[in-house]
């Protein structure tokens, strides 16, 4: 056991590394200059340098973010229980879902702003429409994949419809709905980035545009890795929750 926490605390500062490694091989080998790819110690001075004007902007990155993704998880879920019980709305909202999720969200940002104007609004809008399809598919899938004896041990109760979903059908669909949780916090991160790329002051992705406009590339590639953090500590801390609310799911798996 010791053994194995150690490679998995071990194995992702390699794969980090190796990464760094890697991108500074490319640099070197092209000869680039920092205004077309910065190395890694560039944009770690950057970062330092920036340490006043970053930690704000990613600050506004986060709330979005979180403000958008919340939202998702509320609309979500309650779509996926239309769904889960009555075949009706399943049939009728999941074309619409499948349509709404093909649509180019770049191409929609300028039309949030126009509805919404340039605050927060079309950015966790943006962030909505990203995260909501994948948490419906996964929370409908999971609320009707009840195992059959658990449906049985239900009737077998006389328990009510409501007094079964709280107790059996969401429980056990809780595995499937983090797997659309983690799948939806990385989407989340990139529509609030999306959002904030069109008619924005402030945000990690307006930096971003802001600094290709003045050819700052090394402020672009630090804000790029101030998101990257921000991904994945998002995405692990819903694995922590995932695990400490479900903690069967992880002894299933093993």
């Amino acid at each position: 056991m010791s053994v194995r926490r150690a490679a998995a605390g071990t194995l992702p500062l390699l794969a980090a590394a190796a990464a760094l490694g890697l991108w500074w091989l490319v640099k070197w080998s092209f000869g680039w200059q920092a205004f077309i790819l910065p190395s890694p110690a560039e944009v770690a001075r950057e970062l330092w340098d920036q340490r006043s004007f970053l930690p704000g902007q990613a600050w506004t990155t986060v709330v979005e973010t979180l403000e958008g993704f919340a939202i998702a998880i509320g609309v979500g879920v309650a779509l996926a229980v239309l769904i889960a019980y009555s075949r009706a709305l399943e049939r009728s909202l999941y074309p619409v879902l499948v349509a709404l999720n093909a649509v180019p969200k770049l191409a929609l940002a300028p039309i949030l702003v126009l509805w919404m104007g340039f605050g927060t609004g079309p950015k966790v809008a943006m962030v909505v429409l990203l995260c909501v399809f994948p948490i419906v598919l996964s929370t409908a899938t999971g609320l009707t994949s009840t195992a059959a004896e658990l449906d049985e041990l239900v009737r077998s109760l006389s328990a009510s419809e409501l007094q079964a979903f709280r107790k059996v059908r969401f429980p056990a669909a809780l595995p499937h709905i983090f797997v659309g949780l983690k799948v939806g916090i990385s989407l989340a991160v990139i529509g609030a980035v999306i959002g904030e790329f069109v008619g924005a002051t402030r945000g990690l992705g307006y930096v971003i545009v802001a600094s290709g406009q003045n050819a700052d590339t090394t402020l672009a590639f630090a804000s790029i890795a101030l998101l990257a953090a921000l991904s994945v500590v998002l995405f692990y801390s819903l694995v922590a929750l995932e695990r400490w609310l479900v903690p069967w799911a992880r002894h299933e798996q093993t």
